[in-house]
């Protein structure tokens, strides 16, 4: 049983949508989760909320595993850097503490977890990844003003062309998610409080 805080809301999120036991899922739903407790102990809640409509649940996977996991110039630790102060930003709960974590975890430095989700600019970072993580805060904070500055920015640091489609691809596709999790108030798995501190 994982550790419980009070001060976290009791609930998965804030509406009232049918969430089906993972037994019920589709034969190929019920791998993956079973997939993801086996790997890392327990089934992430953003894919518990989207059980109530298998369709949407693998259209939210198959984009998740494309830009997080998949063939990238970007490293796993550089995609995990961008979600963290792409929700940092966007003050989305659940993906500052779920991604805060990973990055804990990938960077195998938990004060860089926490610095990404009160202030990347804080943090002794390299160029390369200042610049890329100027780029994401930016796209968030102020996607209509960015220009051809920001990308010849991008390519000073050492980026080709095709690594700033994924960094704007990871950027939107968390600016996305921020905005649905704020919305339903979906809450964090209580374990990633306490993981790779």
């Amino acid at each position: 049983m994982p550790k419980r805080y009070p001060s976290q809301p009791d609930h998965l999120t804030a509406l009232d949508v049918p969430i089906p036991p993972h037994t019920k899922l589709d034969p190929d739903l019920q791998k993956y989760f079973a997939v993801c407790a086996e790997r890392i102990g327990f089934v992430p809640n953003v894919l518990a909320a989207y059980t109530f409509d298998q369709a949407k649940l693998r259209a939210f996977i198959g984009m998740y595993n494309d830009l997080m996991l998949g063939d990238s110039p970007l490293s796993k630790l550089e995609r995990e850097m961008i979600a963290v102060v792409v929700s940092s930003a966007n003050r989305c709960y659940y993906c500052q503490v779920a991604h805060g974590q990973a990055v804990r975890e990938m960077s195998g430095d938990p004060a860089l977890g926490e610095l990404l989700v009160m202030n990347y600019r804080a943090a002794k970072l390299s160029r390369r990844h200042r610049a890329m993580l100027d780029f994401a805060h930016r796209m968030t904070v102020a996607p209509d003003e960015v220009g051809e500055t920001d990308r010849a920015a991008l390519r000073k640091a050492g980026f080709k062309d095709r690594d700033i489609f994924d960094i704007a691809a990871v950027a939107s596709f968390f600016n996305m998610t921020n905005r649905m999790a704020t919305a339903i108030d979906m809450m964090p798995n209580a374990e990633y409080h306490s993981a790779s501190r």
